[in-house]
């Protein structure tokens, strides 16, 4: 059984690959962070075969600090190891600041030169990553990146600040930075191997698109408007932005459209699949008799006893498609069938509708016209 040290396992990024790490029954998980004891570091030094180098700081409060949280735990660990005799691998987390003229950047790369030094004494293999901006869930705002920030203060209704709209950023996903190291647990450890691994996939935004992309998944609550969940980098802001919800505001109300039928209610809206609402109908009431000429729609009742009713337009046949909520059956409405659903039942009857496009009251596809004659 492989055992593992990940150091800064209380942040952004340790904690996510300590989540995933622990569901791995093959690995025993040795976690360390700044805040813990150096003998629980060195009592895990003692076991491990690979160590993913996480611990770091990134905005102290004394510049000095850099080098004591970057470079000096960095030169500890190889040291200690290599007095007890051992040479474990070794995967940090560095930056791709490591080659820019800023403390932070200097500290990044004299950590690398530290792992340079360790491999050449001791032939460990040793896999450096200089990440960009990382982003996703439990990252911390006016901290780790401007995506926990802009996420954090849009869903609250707080301002954020930016200088420049045009400034690009590149970022990699939490995810995809914990893929990309669990990769390396089954990569064969190569003799004399010190290497700079590649992140992909890398995306690219600018602050201003940024701002208003978050912005547009604080709003879709009104709009209804699903993000284009098509595009993967827009998904990973968006579940990044859904985890930065504050602990009261995980719920919302829809806009409920009620009359002497019953009630019914919009749910998602998008461009790429169209839309879908959900309906209450009270008992022997009948919606719809109206067909359309393109759009197409599904139907399941969810709750409750109905009849779908179908007319070709330019016939006399019906067609009767008996639905109930315990057999969740989709009935599909091609156009130019004239259609309508009875609730046969003694309670209300409630109804998933998606529709493939969104309604446009100046272009609706919606004629009226009986089915029964």
């Amino acid at each position: 059984m492989k055992k593992v040290l990940v150091t800064g396992s209380a942040g952004f990024i340790g904690l996510n690959l300590v989540s995933a790490l622990s569901r791995n029954s093959d690995l025993i998980v040795f976690q360390y962070d700044l805040s813990n004891p150096k003998e629980e570091l060195y009592n895990a030094l003692n076991e491990i075969d690979l160590i993913f180098h996480l611990a770091g700081v990134n905005r102290p409060q004394h510049e000095t600090e850099f080098a004591t949280g970057n470079v000096d735990l960095t030169q500890m660990i190889c040291e200690f190891v290599q007095k007890i005799g051992r040479s474990p691998k070794i995967v940090l987390s560095s930056s791709t600041q490591a080659d820019l003229d800023n403390p932070y950047g200097a500290s990044k790369k004299a950590a690398e030169e530290v792992l340079k030094r360790y491999h050449d004494t001791t032939g460990a293999d040793v896999a450096v990553y200089r990440l960009p901006g990382v982003f996703g869930k439990w990252s911390r705002p006016n901290y780790n990146t401007v995506i926990a920030t802009f996420c954090n203060n849009i869903a609250r209704d707080l301002p954020i600040q930016i200088s420049d709209e045009t400034n690009e950023l590149h970022l990699v996903y939490i995810d995809d930075v914990v893929r990309a190291f669990q990769s390396e647990l089954i990569l064969e450890q190569t003799q004399n191997s010190f290497r700079f691994a590649e992140m992909k996939p890398v995306y690219s935004i600018t602050l201003g698109k940024l701002d208003e992309t978050i912005r547009s998944f604080r709003e879709s609550r009104d709009t209804l408007m699903l993000p284009e969940m098509s595009d993967r980098f827009t998904a990973c802001l968006y579940a990044t932005y859904l985890s930065f919800l504050p602990k009261d505001g995980f719920s919302y109300q829809l806009p409920i459209n009620e009359d002497d039928r019953g009630a019914l209610a919009e749910f998602i809206k998008s461009p790429g699949m169209g839309q879908i609402f959900v309906s209450r109908t009270k008992p022997g009431i009948t919606r719809g008799n109206h067909y359309h000429h393109t759009k197409v729609e599904k139907f399941l009742v969810l709750e409750g006893e109905g009849i779908i009713r179908f007319r070709k337009i330019n016939s006399d046949e019906i067609l009767n498609y008996p639905v109930n909520g315990r057999e969740f059956k989709v009935v599909d409405i091609p156009p130019g069938f004239t259609h309508s659903i009875e609730n046969v039942g003694v309670t209300e009857m409630i109804v998933l509708f998606w529709a493939g496009e969104i309604y446009d009251q100046s272009k609706p596809d919606t004629e009226f016209l009986s089915v029964l004659k």
